[in-house]
């Protein structure tokens, strides 16, 4: 039974048609997968099936009536987005149950009997913390399911829509969340699921419809289809699920020398990087990778060891004098910490050269609209001009801009801490792409932090393995699969299943 149509949707905004005359409907007791290219349209569907967003033309029925008629209509409807949404000075119980009408609270709110309504539905979800906690205190991957908690406890919902839930979720959070969809299922309610990992929408889903260019593509069962033919409906062309993007011109001449460095998370880690080789880090969510790397940029102290660049000694804890020196890390958290969503494109580039920008203590906006736009077109950066804000960009699009920005300075080292986090497949090859002829054809040695093992083996030519901030094992991209694995949980190479965990 269809609990959800959307019929001759269109949305425009300046320049851009976002949506173009699209009809999708949704069943009751269906996992419904929407999938797309960065920009294909998926989220300005979400915001018009949610009522965020006023058509331009079409209508949305939910449950038979016309939900522009009737916007109550839209309360049946539980919306879970990709970025954390939750209030960080606030305890879990308080950030469960808001708004507080809407679950049957009114008046002054007894705190202890929130916290004690909070703990079956926490403990429903598995999720260990207790309901006083503040959010900030809470790991980010219970907080995402502490989101979808959140949506779930207005009983009236009819549908529960998922945008890339499980970007910040552990393998083992990944498998509850899993098991939590199916159980919703089968009490009759719909579950659309967005994704950009095709693994989990052929494990969990029922249908899949496909976007591209504001454009339903695509509309079929997922037992009838295959993962080529999903990226080929995504991406207009077929991709060659064989390629590898790791370094072939890798020098024997070493860019970087860790030697014994300890930091809050990680303990006497050493390793070498050569000039024009990728090198990836894989590692369980806590294994201490990011806090690595950003100790050696010198975000994050280092307690004792010492780093080399160029054979030199490398000061710590100074990111300008990291800079300056050549060694550049691409943070994960590219909307927080990547970009500077108010500011335009061309901002966003120059923001890193404005002393070479300078003329008598006045940037030259000439030569700033100059550099963008040699950014824009050397790394493809899909944008109508350079004075677009950034924040209206993809995720890939967003990310080669940063990229090309830190290509103006001239970097040596470039450190890309999850690199492909919620990118979709045909943008995420680009960027292998990318990292490959920035390590073949300037030598620039990189660095991958990756969470996704086909990704780590794809694009490095030897991989570090970290378990509890240690390293458990060097493999190169000929390894078996399983050895790597093996490592990241804590099963050292030389083992044989007798010194696990150690």
């Amino acid at each position: 039974m269809k609990i959800l149509e959307a019929k001759n949707i269109t949305k425009t905004f300046p320049g851009v048609v976002a949506l173009d005359n699209v009809d999708i409907s949704i069943s009751k007791g269906e996992i419904h997968c929407i999938i797309g290219e960065n920009g294909a349209g998926k989220s300005t569907l979400i915001k018009c099936l949610t009522g965020v967003y006023e058509l331009d033309s079409g209508s949305i029925f939910i449950d038979g009536k016309d939900a522009g008629k009737d916007r109550s209509l839209f309360d049946k409807i539980a919306y879970v987005p990709q970025e954390i949404d939750l209030f960080s000075h606030m305890t879990v119980a308080e950030n469960l149950f808001l708004p507080y009408d809407k679950t049957g609270m009114k008046g002054l709110i007894n705190k202890k009997d929130l916290e004690k309504r909070a703990v079956p539905l926490l403990k429903g979800f598995k999720i260990d913390v207790e309901p006083d906690t503040l959010i900030k205190d809470v790991p980010v991957s219970a907080q995402q399911l502490i989101q979808i908690v959140r949506a779930t406890v207005h009983q009236d919902y009819e549908i529960l829509m998922l945008d890339e839930p499980t970007t910040s979720l552990t393998t083992e959070d990944t498998a509850l969340l899993f098991d939590i969809i199916k159980d919703i299922k089968k009490t009759n309610k719909a579950i659309v699921f967005i994704s950009h990992k095709l693994e989990e929408i052929f494990a969990l889903g029922d249908v899949i419809t496909v976007f591209r260019n504001g454009k339903k593509v695509a509309h079929t069962s997922l037992s009838e289809v295959n993962i080529p033919w999903v990226i080929t409906q995504m991406t207009g062309r077929e991709l060659n699920q064989n390629e590898v993007f790791y370094s072939e011109k890798v020098s024997d001449d070493v860019l970087l020398e860790v030697e014994h460095l300890t930091g809050e998370r990680f303990t006497d880690v050493s390793f070498k990087l050569r000039r024009g080789e990728i090198l990836g880090f894989s590692g369980l969510v806590g294994a201490g990778r990011s806090e690595l790397m950003q100790a050696i940029f010198g975000y994050l102290p280092a307690y004792a060891g010492a780093v080399k660049l160029n054979g030199q000694p490398f000061k710590l804890g100074d990111t300008n004098y990291s800079v300056s020196k050549g060694l550049v890390y691409l943070p994960e958290e590219r909307k927080k910490q990547g970009v500077l969503p108010m500011l335009s494109v061309r901002e966003n580039i120059s923001i890193s050269s404005l002393a070479k920008l300078q003329k008598s203590f006045v940037i030259s906006k000439k030569q700033e609209a100059k550099l963008a736009e040699e950014v824009i077109n050397q790394y493809n950066v899909k944008t109508p001009d350079s004075e677009k804000h950034i924040q209206y960009l993809s995720g890939g699009n967003q990310q080669k801009v940063i990229i090309g920005r830190s290509m103006v300075c001239d970097p040596k080292v470039l450190i890309f801490d999850e690199p492909t986090k919620g990118i979709d497949v045909g943008t995420k090859v680009e960027i292998y792409r990318l990292m490959k002829s920035l390590a073949e054809e300037k030598g620039i040695g990189i660095i991958l932090i990756s969470s996704e093992m086909e990704e780590i083996i794809k694009c490095s030519n030897r991989i570090i393995a970290l378990y509890h901030g240690r390293v458990y094992g060097e493999f190169s991209y000929q390894e078996e699969r399983e050895r790597i694995m093996s490592a990241i949980i804590g099963v050292k190479p030389d083992c044989e299943g007798s010194c696990v965990n150690e």
